[in-house]
């Protein structure tokens, strides 16, 4: 019997506390209850039940506002009831004037910034669309930018409404503000550090500004301290120690799909053999972890935000922003790496590098690598290695950016990124 997951809760009797993962799942993703089943996994069975059927929807009808979308089933062979909860359109679905959410296998309550993004969803609407704080806006930077990548000869009020960014019910909404010359929102946090986090060599903080203004700073910080001019005989050539592609692709995607609602900067850390950029706000709903890494799907958080970027070409085309930074650093042995939680994503950009840094175990380990993905039992068996010395050499690779990591305990996979 598989243990409980997000998405899947075992019930060994019917009370009332299953209606608040009822409202998680109608809420935040379609999801199954089996009563008759200890939290253990031990099959119990539930007695009559098809009165114990009548009694959960009963429930559900009389306590979840509005009432989801469900099925109920019957195993003659056990006596166990499942219960699918689908996913609605009408959100937030509450039950007792609270909306719930699966914190792994658990079920909590939705925080305020939850449940306001849940009615906003119900309303088929995002943060971005909502009325902007200020109608006070200006966009000079905006006018120039689209005048230039579009050709246009006139930028009106008309032009803000066909980009989406004003109504004449609502006026200007927050992707407007976003995009407006000067604002109250949060922005980019940038810091250089030294040999260690407590020494601070550079710091620069771009609120309150377009975000394309933020873009065009970052880039400057970036040239700073990354590219350096390399002279061979009459020649002056640039070098990148880090692709500037790549970090063009990490600023624009945290631009464009962070969430803007919480109120708290991009942060970019520069260090002497890497930068890590965090972007507030987990992935989208709908799209997985392996989906967003292997690219090529893009589910967008802010689609007017995106829309402005592409137009003005700072983003080449929805959902290649990952493969591109992958692509930019073909010609390294370290490669970037992707860190993703709930609340926020985190890129690592390398500076480049071959494999004359690495070890001559650690140099076995990764050709090891190169061809296909390994357990640190394979890799033991291939190397020669003992098991213990073969998962540390391949934890040391992943530290260093050179293998990424897959799955988790006895599935764990290795493979050269």
């Amino acid at each position: 019997m598989m243990r409980e997951t997000k998405n899947l809760e075992y019930k060994e009797s019917i009370s009332s506390s299953f209606l608040k993962t009822v409202s998680a799942y109608a809420n935040y993703g379609t999801g199954t209850i089996l009563f008759g089943i200890a939290d253990d996994g031990t099959v119990k069975g539930i007695a009559e039940p098809e009165k114990a059927c009548l009694d959960i929807e009963n429930r559900i009808n009389d306590n979840i506002d509005p009432v989801p979308e469900y099925t109920l089933s019957i195993n003659k062979r056990n006596s166990v009831i499942t219960l699918e909860v689908m996913e609605g359109l009408h959100k937030p679905y509450l039950y007792k004037a609270k909306a719930y959410r699966r914190s792994d296998s658990a079920t909590v309550p939705a925080d305020r910034l939850e449940l306001s993004r849940l009615i906003l969803e119900g309303q088929n609407l995002t943060f971005e669309e909502m009325p902007a704080s200020s109608q006070d806006l200006a966009f000079e930077l905006l006018e120039t930018k689209l005048t230039s990548a579009l050709h246009m000869d006139h930028f009106s009020l008309d032009t803000l409404k066909t980009l989406e960014l004003y109504s004449d019910a609502n006026g200007f909404n927050i992707a407007a503000e976003l995009l407006a010359d000067k604002n109250g929102l949060c922005g980019i946090d940038i810091i250089r550090f030294g040999e260690t986090i407590n020494i601070i060599r550079d710091r620069e903080v771009y609120e309150h500004q377009s975000i394309l203004k933020q873009y065009e700073l970052s880039l400057e910080m970036y040239r700073k301290y990354y590219q350096y001019q390399h002279i061979k005989g009459a020649l002056r050539e640039c070098v990148s120690m880090i692709p500037e592609e790549a970090f063009r692709e990490a600023i624009a995607n945290a631009l464009v799909h962070r969430t803007w609602d919480i109120q708290t900067d991009i942060n970019v850390a520069m260090f002497a053999d890497r930068i890590e950029i965090t972007s507030p706000g987990g992935l989208p709903e709908g799209i997985s972890e392996e989906e967003y890494l292997r690219g090529g799907i893009s589910i967008l958080r802010n689609r007017i935000i995106a829309g402005i970027f592409l137009r003005l070409q700072m983003i080449e085309r929805f959902g290649t922003g990952i493969r591109r930074i992958r692509e930019s650093y073909k010609d390294s042995d370290v490669k970037p790496r992707f860190n993703i939680s709930e609340n926020a994503i985190q890129i690592t950009l390398p500076v480049m590098q071959k494999s004359s840094g690495l070890t001559r175990d650690e140099k076995v380990i990764y050709s090891l690598l190169k061809n296909e993905a390994l357990s640190s039992s394979m890799l033991a068996e291939e190397s020669g290695f003992g098991k213990s010395k073969a998962t540390i050499l391949a934890k040391k690779l992943s530290e260093k950016g050179y293998v990424r990591v897959i799955g988790n305990g006895r599935g764990t996979r290795y493979t050269a990124e």
